[in-house]
């Protein structure tokens, strides 16, 4: 039966027909088929399921352009060792602590618990980036058996890197094109795949051919780290005497179906060079802060024309935080209070639309009709009027994830009014707890 969802303060991020007051969606099976006013709507589907919105902000699902699934487990974790004090530390000290003892259980209940947090905080679609050397082969798959119960929609990768020795490198390449093909071969916009690498300073040259090779092979896009820390430059600078992004210009990895993450040291000459060729990059500023490898440049990248988004890179999974961090810091990196205002909703609002929507067949990110039924009804009440000229604000200082009542998935309802639908929640955090204790007691 379709859904209606009325009676909403519809944001549809369509340009056409922007902003809707008492406005009305309607869902038939996986897409959205009619967006209008409830008046208008409630007449021509009379017998379409209602889900009366109250008012409420009815909005397009968030997009995570950037994750870190398993650094769940991290979350509490007493490593008993002195506190890190540059980024290398932090990689050799926690991470790669980490990642090396994940079991495929493990990866599976790492997912499970921030995907349950994606969907409770309004998030529709999300781009994952994994590691687990001492469990390479399925584990992407074991990711997304964990989509499919939450039903998330997810575009996957494994991380590829020489640090645990060529061994490990060879079957993460072959993880990621096994897993891409078989994505290729379903067809199916709830789960694609790219292909991961770590960053430069871990991926030798002979690894790095391969893996081009392999993936252009089938047409595969990247997702790899680039120039998070000073670590990485420099490393590229002595093997290669090339910065990272002009080492991945020649090797043919920048292109319109990649994505490069961070990009925090990086020199404008870099900068036109990402321009030009039309890869992503995404920023995740907590994650920069708190790791303190520095700020990107996001303004400079995007007046010189760089489609750039955000992502939260595992430290938090709600997307208004993104939002709010990349506004702050960009303001203070550039000494001036008054930009940065446009561009964090651009690169949130647009930017990751039109990231999603290069790897799926289909689209999403915008309510119109033809486009997936992915849509969030979010329970904020504004102290101050919401109009078309002011909801960007109101996003921007006054919804946060927890704000999300209902979350709409592909069709589906995943939660309706805070309760999530056909998901036990209390068991599969106690497992993932378990898993978790197991886990560090590995460590």
């Amino acid at each position: 039966m379709p859904i209606l969802i009325t009676h909403g303060t519809v944001v549809t991020r369509n340009a056409e027909c922007p902003f809707i007051d008492d406005g009305a969606v309607l869902i038939e099976g996986t897409h959205i088929t009619a967006v209008g006013t409830s008046a208008d709507l409630e007449t021509a589907y009379p017998d379409a399921e209602r889900l009366d919105a109250h008012g409420r902000l009815v909005m397009p699902g968030f997009i995570n352009a950037h994750m870190h699934y398993y650094s769940t487990f991290a979350r509490g974790i007493n490593l008993k060792s002195k506190p890190p004090s540059t980024f290398a530390e932090i990689l050799t000290g926690l991470w790669w602590k980490l990642d090396k003892m994940l079991t495929l259980d493990d990866v599976y209940y790492s997912a499970v618990g921030p995907m349950i947090d994606c969907v409770r905080m309004g998030v529709t679609s999300a781009i994952d980036h994994h590691a687990s050397p001492g469990a390479v082969r399925g584990s992407l798959q074991r990711i997304a058996e964990a989509a499919k119960l939450v039903g998330l929609r997810s575009n996957l990768c494994y991380e590829v890197s020489d640090r645990d020795g060529q061994q490990i490198a060879a079957e993460g390449i072959a993880e990621n094109i096994e897993f891409v093909q078989a994505c290729q071969q379903a067809d199916d916009d709830m789960l694609r795949g790219l292909v991961g690498m770590h960053a430069q300073m871990t991926v030798s040259a002979k690894t790095m051919n391969k893996l081009v090779s392999e993936a252009e092979s089938i047409g595969a896009g990247y997702h790899i780290h680039v120039a998070e820390g000073i670590e990485d430059v420099v490393d590229a600078i002595a093997k290669y005497d090339r910065r990272p992004v002009e080492r991945l210009a020649d090797s043919g990895i920048l292109n319109q179906r990649s994505i490069a993450v961070h990009c925090v040291q990086v020199l404008d000459s870099e900068i036109e060079l990402l321009a030009a060729s039309g890869v992503a990059v995404v920023n995740n500023p907590e994650s920069n802060m708190g790791n303190a490898v520095g700020t990107s440049p996001v303004l400079r990248m995007l007046a010189a024309g760089v489609l750039v988004g955000l992502g939260t890179d595992g430290y938090c999974v709600d997307m208004t935080e993104s939002l709010r961090g990349v506004h702050a810091i960009q303001k203070l990196a550039n000494q001036l209070p008054c930009v940065a205002w446009g561009e964090p909703h651009q690169m949130l609002f647009e930017n990751n639309k039109q990231i999603m929507n290069r790897l799926i067949s289909g689209e999403t990110g915008i309510l119109r009709p033809g486009a997936y039924a992915d849509v969030i009804i979010v329970g904020y009440q504004a102290p101050t009027p919401i109009t078309a000229d002011t909801v960007a604000s109101h996003l921007l200082f006054g919804v946060s994830g927890r704000s999300v009542d209902t979350t709409i998935i592909n069709g589906r309802v995943v939660m309706r009014e805070r309760e999530l639908i056909g998901i036990d929640e209390e068991k599969l955090m106690a497992d993932s707890r378990q898993q978790a204790a197991q886990l560090w007691a590995r460590i």
